[in-house]
């Protein structure tokens, strides 16, 4: 199992009543695998990974791992606040048939650097599936430092991190830290390009949702090296990424996979959807070109 290239954080569909949609979850990873993403993540924050039962999160992923039927890793969002309960979802993702965990570090909680080791390192220890980090201080209010990670990168069984901290310094750190078995995946779209071009192993992106294919290209000029070839995608890609912003995570996304005709737009509360205004329409303006889809 290679983990590198266009990862997608894939987004849940769900039916306009709220109930899961799994047809439309299969048009999802069709498109996605169709368009040469690499990984996909099931169960995410982009997924909505907290609006899921447990009967909602055992089907979704039952069915990726069936649909993708191992023609590229399927990644189980499963982390938690407390170890116990990761511990607990990580092995049922195993037993799910997931072929890694991403495992955030416990939000809320804001625990310290050597309660972020612990956690970790227990969760590893315990559970029988590869483990990838994932740092996300602007969701968790928890930033785990390079400094740990560079301790938990020798940990069996913890094969690599998402980093969604973007800044030139924390890319920099973050890339020293690779090594044959442990990756790192940039976790922001906007600074991926330059992560990947200072070695970076690849993306778990959020806008790959909308537009797979520009982002399978984008990441294999970026990983080859090819600085303004890359450039020439990010500045195509940029716009969408621009709009994007207008709302969180993944708010924005669904109203753009709604536009595509690919899922309704639905979202489960405390998220509501994109209201009609400028924001959609400029999202809908940039996106439809771009995914290559008239409007209707």
């Amino acid at each position: 199992m290679e983990l590198a290239g266009s990862l997608c954080a894939i987004a849940t569909p769900f039916e306009a009543g709220g109930a899961l949609d799994l047809p439309a979850f299969g048009r999802l990873l069709d498109h996605q695998l169709e368009s040469g993403t690499q990984g996909i993540v099931v169960a995410g924050s982009t997924g909505e990974a907290h609006m899921l039962d447990e009967l909602d999160y055992e089907r979704l992923l039952a069915f990726a791992v069936e649909r993708i039927a191992r023609r590229v890793p399927v990644i189980a969002g499963t982390g938690e606040a407390a170890t116990a309960k990761t511990i607990a979802l990580t092995r049922r993702a195993k037993a799910l048939g997931a072929d890694a965990a991403l495992v955030v570090t416990p939000y809320y909680v804001r625990p310290t650097q050597e309660g972020l080791r612990r956690h970790f390192c227990e969760v590893a220890e315990h559970c029988d599936i590869p483990v990838v980090l994932y740092n996300v201080p602007s969701r968790t209010a928890c930033d785990m430092l390079p400094e740990t990670v560079a301790v938990l990168r020798d940990t069996a069984g913890v094969v690599g991190i998402k980093e969604a901290v973007g800044t030139p310094e924390r890319i920099h750190a973050t890339v020293q830290l690779q090594r044959p078995g442990f990756v790192y995946l940039s976790g922001d779209d906007g600074s991926a390009v330059e992560a990947m071009l200072a070695g970076a192993g690849g993306v778990v992106s959020v806008a790959n949702n909308l537009v797979p294919k520009a982002f399978r290209a984008m990441c294999d000029v970026a990983r080859g090296g090819d600085r303004d070839g890359a450039k020439r995608h990010m500045t195509r890609i940029g716009p969408l990424l621009d709009a994007l912003d207008c709302a969180p995570n993944p708010i924005p996304v669904k109203a753009g996979l709604a536009e595509l005709g690919l899922c309704h737009g639905t979202l489960r509360l405390p998220l509501v959807e994109l209201p009609p205004g400028s924001a959609r329409t400029r999202l809908r303006d940039i996106l439809l070109p771009l995914a290559g889809a008239a409007a209707p």
